[in-house]
């Protein structure tokens, strides 16, 4: 996750980072995967240490939503780039659609467990 975040850091210091996919695929597309990504990762690792489902759910929501903002903040003081609120929008979602569906497949991967352990009681 760190290197991700330190991408993700690196990225946003540059005018104009990886012109060639930026001209291919459309600016918010490439936030809300960017971001997707780190709630995906955020939320495995507060899985991973123990945290409630719900919980870490929300917790990898805002921290994406967190650290979207403080990246687009940091934009403003790029030459070249700019603080956007459309970005920090893209970002959240982002990061919710990607927490929320590792979220769901972490579940489901845990359903058939849990119906094998149910059925072989009967």
């Amino acid at each position: 996750m760190a290197l991700h975040l330190v991408t993700v850091f690196y990225l946003s210091s540059q005018a104009n980072p990886l012109p060639q996919l930026t001209g291919l695929f459309w600016d918010k597309g490439l936030h809300f995967v960017e971001y997707g990504t780190l709630g995906a990762l955020l939320l495995f690792a507060l899985r991973w240490n123990g945290a409630d489902r719900g919980l870490a759910l929300v917790l990898a929501v805002v921290g994406a939503s967190v650290y979207g903002a403080s990246d687009e903040l940091h934009q403003a003081f790029v030459p070249g780039r700019s603080c956007d609120l459309q970005d920090w929008v893209a970002d959240t979602l982002g990061g919710a659609m990607g927490a929320g569906l590792l979220a769901l497949a972490l579940r489901l991967a845990r359903a058939p467990a849990s119906i094998r352990r149910v059925s072989g009681r009967g």
